[in-house]
C-alpha cells in the first residue's frame, strides 16, 4: 500500500476536511461549493484540468456524505445528498466502490526490460523462462504474447533489469476480488471482498472510495438531547500526535460526553482467548487462530471455509468494549474509532456498535472544528487497560498477550501471519488441511505490521509502532 504521505491521501483528507467542515458550520448550507473549496481557482491540476479534479472531489463528496456514489445520480446536486445526509435515520450498507471516472485504468501485470538490462553471458532470464519468450541480443526482449506474468525472469536478473509493472489495487487486494472490465475500468466483486481497504490505499488516483459514517456521527454529537462515547482502539497511539491524553481531551473538545479505551475490551478478549485456547489443547485440537481482525475473519469466512472450525470464538476487543459500554451507558451512541475499514462489517453484526470512525476521518473532524490536538489539556481514561491489551495493534501483539495469561497452563508455541496478502492465503488454506507443524497457535493480522498499518492511520506505520511500544511500558500487567 501507499503510505499515508502521498497526494491521492493528501486530496481525500481535503474532501472529508471540507464536507465535515460544511455540516459543522452551516448544516451543508454551502454543500454545492464544496468542490470549488477542495480545488479553489489557483490550484495546480492533478489530473489534467481542474474540472476534472472539482468532479473527483465531488464524486468523493458523496462517499464522505455516506452514499455509495456508483449506486446515485451523478447529475443531481451535491446539495440535494446533502439533505438527504441529514434525514438519514439509518446507515447505508458498508461498501467500498470504484469511481469509474478516476480509475486510470492501469495496463495490466505486465514485465519489461530495463535499459539496465547488460545482454550479460549468463543470461538466467532467457534460460529460466519456461515459455522461451525472451530472446537475447545486445539486450534481452520480452514476446509479451508468450508471456505467462510467472516473473521468473524478474527475480533472476542480476541487475534488477526486468520491471514488475503491477495494477496498484489488484495487487494489494489478498483475494483476488478487483478486476478489470473489457475497458480496462476496476470493479469490485463483493463476493469476494473482504473489506480490508487495501485497495483504497494503494490506488495513486484515488478512484477507491468507502461510503463513511461521518456526518452520521457528528449529527449525534450535534444533538443535544443524544448523548456519545467514542472507544478509541489501541492503535490510536501515535496517529495524533505524542500525548495519548490531549487526543482524548481534543475528543471531548468535538463533542463526545465520554472516551473510553479499547484496550479494555481487549483485556477480556485476552483471557477469554487463553481460556479457550488451554480448553482446546486439552481436547486434542491440533491449533487455533486467533480472532479478532474482521478482515480475516471474513476471508476465512468467503475463502478458507475449511480453517473456521480452528478459529477462536473469542469476541474481538471492539465486542467486548462495546458490551461494557452498552451496560455502563444506556441511550449513548457508541462511536468505534480505529484504524480499520473492515471493523464497519463487523459493527453491522453487532447491536451494541452504533457507528464506526478511522482515523483519518477523526483528523478531518479535528481539522473542521479548528481542533489543535496538540494545544489540549490533556485528560485520560477513567479506566486504564493492561500493557498486553494496549500491544495488540502490533504484530505479535496479541500472541504475546495469550501467552501471558497462559504461563505454563499449557504448551503454546504461536506463529505470526504478519499481513494477508495471496501467499498467506495459501498458507491459511494449507494449515486447515495439513497442519502447522510445531506451531499450536496462529496470530492472523490482516495489515502487515498489525494495526498501526492499517487503511484508516494518518501516521506512518513505524513511528506508530514506536509510539504504541512506549505506551506499553508506562501500563501494568493484565491481572491472570
Amino acid at each position: 500500500m501507499l503510505n499515508p504521505k502521498n497526494k491521492a491521501a493528501f486530496f481525500r483528507l481535503a474532501v472529508l476536511t471540507e464536507v465535515a467542515k460544511s455540516f459543522i458550520n452551516n448544516d451543508f448550507a454551502d454543500a454545492d461549493k464544496i468542490p470549488e473549496y477542495i480545488v479553489p481557482d489557483d490550484s495546480k491540476p492533478l489530473r489534467g484540468s481542474l474540472e476534472q479534479d472539482r468532479k473527483i472531489a465531488r464524486f468523493q463528496s458523496l462517499a464522505a456524505m455516506g452514499f455509495t456514489p456508483c449506486n446515485e445520480d451523478y447529475n443531481a446536486p451535491l446539495s440535494d445528498f446533502a439533505r438527504k445526509a441529514i434525514e438519514r435515520k439509518e446507515l447505508e450498507p458498508a461498501t467500498v466502490s470504484v469511481l469509474p471516472e478516476a480509475c486510470n485504468a492501469c495496463m495490466k501485470l505486465q514485465y519489461t526490460v530495463t535499459d539496465m538490462c547488460r545482454g550479460c553471458v549468463a543470461r538466467p532470464c532467457e534460460t529460466n523462462c519456461p515459455k522461451k519468450a525472451i530472446t537475447v541480443e545486445k539486450q534481452a526482449h520480452i514476446n509479451q504474447s508468450l508471456c505467462i506474468k510467472c516473473g521468473l525472469c524478474h527475480g533472476n536478473c542480476p541487475y534488477g533489469a526486468i520491471n514488475k509493472a503491477v495494477v496498484p489495487c489488484e495487487d494489494a487486494c489478498p483475494v483476488g476480488a478487483i478486476t478489470k472490465d473489457e475497458s480496462g475500468v476496476e470493479h469490485i466483486d463483493y463476493d469476494k471482498c473482504i473489506s480490508c481497504g487495501k485497495c483504497i490505499h494503494s490506488c495513486p488516483f484515488g478512484a477507491i472510495v468507502h461510503n463513511s459514517q461521518m456526518i452520521d456521527v457528528l449529527k449525534a454529537i450535534k444533538n443535544p438531547q443524544q448523548k456519545t462515547v467514542a472507544m478509541l482502539a489501541p492503535a490510536v497511539v501515535g496517529q495524533f500526535g505524542n500525548d495519548l491524553g490531549k487526543v482524548i481531551a481534543a475528543f471531548k473538545k468535538l463533542g463526545f460526553d465520554e472516551v473510553v479505551e479499547v484496550a479494555q475490551g481487549a483485556d477480556v478478549t485476552t483471557t477469554t482467548e487463553a481460556a479457550e485456547f488451554i480448553e482446546r489443547m486439552h481436547e486434542g485440537a491440533k491449533f487455533m487462530t486467533t480472532s479478532c481482525c474482521p478482515a480475516w475473519m471474513r476471508a476465512a469466512e468467503k475463502h478458507i471455509p475449511e480453517i473456521k472450525p480452528f478459529i477462536s470464538n473469542s469476541g474481538s476487543p471492539m465486542y467486548y468494549i462495546a458490551q461494557i459500554v452498552r451496560k455502563e451507558l444506556p441511550g449513548y451512541i457508541s462511536v468505534f474509532v480505529g484504524p480499520c475499514l473492515a471493523k464497519r462489517l463487523e459493527a453491522e453484526r453487532n447491536p451494541d456498535v452504533d457507528n464506526v470512525l478511522i482515523f483519518e476521518e477523526v483528523q478531518a473532524m479535528f481539522a473542521a472544528a479548528d481542533i489543535n490536538v496538540a494545544e489540549m489539556e490533556a485528560d485520560k481514561f477513567a479506566v486504564e487497560s493492561s500493557g498486553q491489551g494496549r500491544k495488540y495493534p502490533l504484530s505479535g501483539g496479541v500472541a504475546g498477550a495469550v501467552a501471558f495469561v497462559i504461563g505454563d497452563k499449557a504448551e503454546y508455541k504461536p506463529i505470526k501471519i504478519d499481513g494477508l496478502n495471496k501467499d498467506t492465503i495459501r498458507q491459511l488454506k494449507m494449515f486447515a488441511g495439513k497442519g502447522t507443524g510445531d506451531a499450536n497457535m496462529v496470530e492472523v493480522m490482516c495489515c502487515e505490521g498489525g494495526c498501526i498499518a492499517g487503511p484508516g492511520t494518518v501516521a506512518m506505520p513505524k513511528r506508530a509502532a514506536v509510539m504504541v511500544e512506549n505506551y506499553v511500558k508506562t501500563s501494568q500487567d493484565i491481572e491472570k
